[in-house]
């Protein structure tokens, strides 16, 4: 995670660190928690480039990117 984030166009220049918070090798989940440092009020930066959707697709997409 650390990788993808930090070497993200759109997010790499906020990212500061990912860590897992818990595990389960039973259902393989795993629970993380990602730390940004954003500019302070930019309009529209924390519902557009903090949408936890938009963070998701970026993970997202670097997984369909190795393939």
């Amino acid at each position: 995670l650390t990788e993808v984030y930090s070497s993200s166009p759109a997010l790499g220049h906020y990212f500061r660190s990912a860590q897992v918070i818990s595990f389960s090798n039973e259902s393989s989940t795993v629970i993380y928690q990602l730390v940004f440092s954003v500019p302070p009020s930019t309009e529209g930066f924390m519902e557009n480039s903090m949408n936890p959707d938009f963070i998701r697709n970026i993970l997202r997409q670097n997984i369909y990117d190795e393939d």
